[in-house]
């Protein structure tokens, strides 16, 4: 299959390769490791020709459960090359999490981090673990169940491979957390991923000579798509391997940063942080952050740091891109996520999916629109019917917006909650408590908490003749759910509000248990 550097995610790699060989694209901080433009091209030919011998053909998916590194980037590119679809796999899952993952995407290679060993083993005892999978790579050494992938990539051949993917091929399919239990597969594409990399590129000032810090994981559509977007404009990538304060400080000083993103948690424990004020963080001009708006006191903050903020509202199945505020209006328009994005359009709906006109007070659902949009959720056609209607994208989110067309949340997708920066379902915490023998039924809200921004309350009734403790449900919880979704405040109640249809009533729930959490 011929296709052009524009049609191809790899391509654009190879490409820059020929343009600017010697410069370095990528550092990984903190193990010293340096790459230029040419070398990385290298490694990801040498992965994509270790992935064509073992068969792998276009369209099939490799999953990859591995933290921030070069080989996570290499990952990306072989599959981007030679046609397969990258799966990112969220390293913070509990085991059956995982092993739904490689089930639902029919991963037919696994490359993996060593250090997840022991998860990968018990996600292969769980009914949903892949029946497709046939290969799996070990990065940092081999296992009875893996190949060493430094070994199986060390003789490949560094030739370019055919490219055999183009344009709406899938690129990616990136999992969500869902609002029934499971989580969605969101599909993009090559020219989905092209055109979000063009839209942060006009509408954001990101530049040639950029050192742009990888601190988000890669598994997240924030720390996947700056991958591919530093190498689509020529600049350098600084990937932060964990997400650790004093490690961000020292790779802002000695790599002199100039943008990276984040999350507004994270940009409050940076200032309360005692060891800033041992590094030079000048060279930093932007950041980028979303989840949740700012205070104007927190951006004032990082003004007089001459630190300018990007406000973000995007989304995975946006492959990012969706609203911004820039910082020339976050303090006229705070609270805002700011107004559509270069090649982004928005409407805002009510229910009736009547457009509300700007400069009104009512709340309707955001629409965006745009060549970055999904193409929908993997092997769900209904869920992509019920999301992509007549070329827009429903977000589930409810906003306002002024008479400038600036937008403003008012509440969150499914009842969603955001604890420092991670999407939490309270349906997926709900479920794994109503699997508990003592719990007859629980649910979830979110509280406001003022280190992670909001934070789980579970509300449980207890099954007759039970006395569980917020102990033991917190003990059965880390059994079956990612650490960051397990709830640390519980409320026993004898029975939970309903309105006349028999559905929950959460707004009740709100206003019996309003926060803030303790911590």
């Amino acid at each position: 299959m011929n296709s052009s550097t524009h049609r191809n995610i790899g391509a654009q790699l190879a490409k820059r390769a020929a343009i600017t060989p010697q410069r370095e694209v990528f550092v990984e901080f903190e193990r010293g490791r340096r790459f230029t433009f040419a070398e990385t091209n290298a490694r990801c030919n040498r992965l994509a020709h270790a992935l064509l011998a073992m068969d792998l053909e276009p369209g099939d998916r490799v999953a990859v459960l591995a933290k921030n590194s070069i080989e996570f980037v290499e990952s990306y590119y072989a599959c981007a090359k030679i046609g397969c679809v990258l799966v990112p796999v969220n390293w913070r899952l509990a085991p059956p999490e995982i092993a739904y993952i490689l089930a639902d995407s029919g991963a037919f290679a696994l490359i993996y981090d060593s250090e997840f060993e022991d998860s990968l083993a018990e996600a292969a005892a769980h009914p949903d673990y892949s029946l497709t999978l046939q290969h799996r790579l070990c990065i940092g050494g081999s296992s009875a169940r893996a190949a060493d992938y430094d070994a199986v990539t060390a003789d490949a051949s560094t030739d370019e491979p055919p490219l055999q993917a183009q344009g709406d091929d899938l690129l990616f399919i990136m999992y969500t957390s869902g609002t029934t239990g499971h989580p969605k597969g969101v599909m993009q594409s090559h020219t989905t991923m092209l055109w979000a990399h063009l839209t942060s590129l006009t509408t954001s000032d990101i530049r040639g000579d950029d050192r742009y810090m990888l601190p988000l994981p890669m598994f997240h559509v924030a720390g996947l798509n700056p991958i591919s977007l530093v190498v689509h404009r020529g600049a350098s990538g600084v990937i932060m391997r964990d997400l650790e304060m004093g490690a961000m400080f020292r790779c802002i000083d000695q790599e002199k940063v100039n943008i990276f993103t984040s999350v507004p948690a994270l940009l409050q424990f940076m200032l309360d942080v005692p060891e800033r004020q041992q590094y030079d963080l000048s060279s930093v001009r932007w950041i980028s952050t979303g989840a949740a708006p700012v205070p104007v006191s927190l951006l004032r903050k990082y003004e007089a740091e001459g630190i300018a903020i990007h406000q973000a509202y995007g989304l995975t199945e946006a492959c990012g891109p969706g609203t911004l505020l820039l910082p020339e209006d976050a303090e006229a328009k705070v609270g805002s996520c700011g107004r559509p994005q270069m090649h982004t359009e928005a409407r805002l709906v009510d229910m009736d999916g009547k457009d509300i006109p700007r400069g009104s007070d009512e709340p309707g659902e955001i629409l965006l629109s745009g060549p970055h949009m999904m193409l929908g959720y993997w092997n769900k056609p209904e869920a992509t019917a019920e999301t992509l209607v007549d070329g827009w994208l429903h977000t589930g989110d409810i906003a306002t917006w002024d008479a400038d067309g600036f937008f403003t949340i008012c509440d969150r997708k499914k009842d969603m909650i955001i604890s420092g920066g991670e999407n939490i379902y309270p349906a997926e915490i709900e479920n794994a408590l109503a699997a508990c023998p003592e719990v007859k039924e629980a649910a979830v809200i979110g509280v406001a908490s003022e280190k992670w921004g909001e934070t789980p309350l579970a509300i449980v009734v207890a099954e007759a003749e039970q006395s569980p403790t917020a102990d033991t449900l917190k003990a059965w919880c880390s059994e079956h759910l990612a650490g960051y979704k397990v709830p640390r405040l519980y409320e026993f109640v004898e029975l939970l509000p309903r309105n006349a249809s028999g559905k929950l009533n959460k707004p009740q729930l709100r206003e019996r248990f309003p926060g803030p959490a303790p911590f």
